[in-house]
């Protein structure tokens, strides 16, 4: 009962970080057309800073500590290629987690460097990376590195 605790914890803030990071680019695009200063500027930045510091954060956070007690109850999944696979897609995540937080800091210093087709397309690397993961997780292939 306990492992399917935390795994339902895990899963819990796996889903929570993953609707930020899908919705937090797409703020980004309505965000890009606005005019610095601006009360809709300000409204934009009030919402993505909740959005990265009370449900982004805390769910990444948690996705890890989740995450790494079900490793601790399975250590053989470090030699599963699979299991390899989806961790390096998960960091690959967080760096863009990160990376989401350094646009929104652009925003707040006035950069509209980028055009608003760039966030668009960021908004779609979060979720091939979720559909990589969820297969890899659950369909376990039998990958094989030559």
């Amino acid at each position: 009962m306990y492992y399917d605790l935390v795994k339902s914890l895990h899963l819990i803030a796996v889903i929570s970080w993953m609707v930020g990071l899908l919705y937090l680019p797409r703020l980004f695009v309505y965000h890009n057309d606005t005019k610095h200063m601006s009360e809709i500027d300000e409204t934009f930045l009030l919402m993505e800073y909740r959005l990265l510091k009370f449900i982004m954060l805390p769910a990444a956070l948690s996705t890890y500590v989740f995450g790494f007690i079900m490793l601790y109850e399975n250590l053989y999944l470090l030699h599963e290629i699979y299991f390899i696979v989806k961790s390096l897609l998960v960091i690959i995540m967080t760096i863009i987690h990160f990376y989401l937080s350094v646009l929104y800091k652009n925003f707040k210093k006035g950069y509209r460097k980028k055009r608003t087709i760039f966030y668009r397309i960021i908004n779609e690397v979060p979720t091939l990376l979720m559909i990589s993961i969820i297969l890899l997780i659950i369909v376990k292939p039998d990958l094989l590195i030559f």
